[in-house]
């Protein structure tokens, strides 16, 4: 998997530029995401200008990070770009395994002080900006971060908590599959994620899907909806670091 290191303001200048180019998948409002996930969506996909929170819950065990995952993933394989900050355990390897094209993919590991700035300079560019939510975040840079998403039709999905998000989703139960009798490895969990919201959001939703996905995924949805995590894509990594 090759990579490159870009570092500093003007690096991130350079990667928003051709991140801004015309959107592959035609501009579309709704950045599609795996069949599983339609159903907690109001638009069944990543609606452009909307803010989609991912709750982090409970460190290592919530299951958030793979639901971030796969909420890239199609858009990801449909041609848009993405970029996630502030999550310095992302990882590449399991990305590029569910889906996501790392050509197209810009981490900013810590983005320091400047998070709003990151933030809003990826807004301009990328297509899905997924940020770690720090906690002393005021409700009015939320605002005016959320504001430019809408302004600028990128996907604001701020991971952690987040008042006035369209969507919250949350994994709240998981099993995990892949141990035998004393032996074997953890593979996936089959989680349970709940959708709250507002708007054509406002009435809550939960349904069972395998995290990661893969060929074998199978949903117990309410109501029943099916699919296949795609196949995986291997690219060129961006790393932006803070200035």
């Amino acid at each position: 998997m090759a990579g490159r290191m870009v570092v500093g303001s003007a690096a991130l200048a350079d990667l928003v530029r051709p991140a801004s180019a015309p959107d592959p998948a035609g501009g579309h409002r709704v950045l599609p995401v795996a069949p599983e996930l339609t159903g907690l969506l109001p638009n069944r996909g990543l609606r452009r200008g909307s803010t989609i929170a991912v709750s982090a819950g409970q460190p290592r065990r919530s299951g958030g990070t793979s639901l971030v995952l796969a909420l890239l993933a199609e858009a990801s394989r449909a041609g848009s770009w993405c970029a996630v900050v502030g999550v310095p355990t992302f990882g590449a390897g399991a990305a590029a395994e569910i889906g996501i094209a790392l050509d197209r993919l810009a981490l900013v590991p810590d983005p320091g002080p400047e998070w709003p700035t990151v933030v809003a300079a990826l807004i301009d560019g990328v297509d899905v900006v997924v940020t770690a939510v720090p906690q002393t975040v005021s409700a009015s840079v939320a605002n005016r971060l959320a504001a430019r998403a809408r302004q600028r039709g990128s996907v604001l999905v701020p991971y952690g908590r987040w008042d006035g998000a369209d969507v919250t989703l949350q994994v709240v139960r998981g099993v995990w599959e892949g141990l035998g009798s004393g032996r074997g490895r953890l593979r996936r969990r089959e989680v349970t994620v709940s959708a709250r919201g507002r708007g054509a959001a406002a009435r809550p939703k939960e349904i069972k899907v395998w995290l990661p996905g893969d060929g074998l995924t199978r949903v117990i949805p309410r109501p029943a909806t099916g699919g296949d995590v795609g196949r995986s894509r291997r690219g060129a990594l961006t790393v932006v670091g803070s200035a």
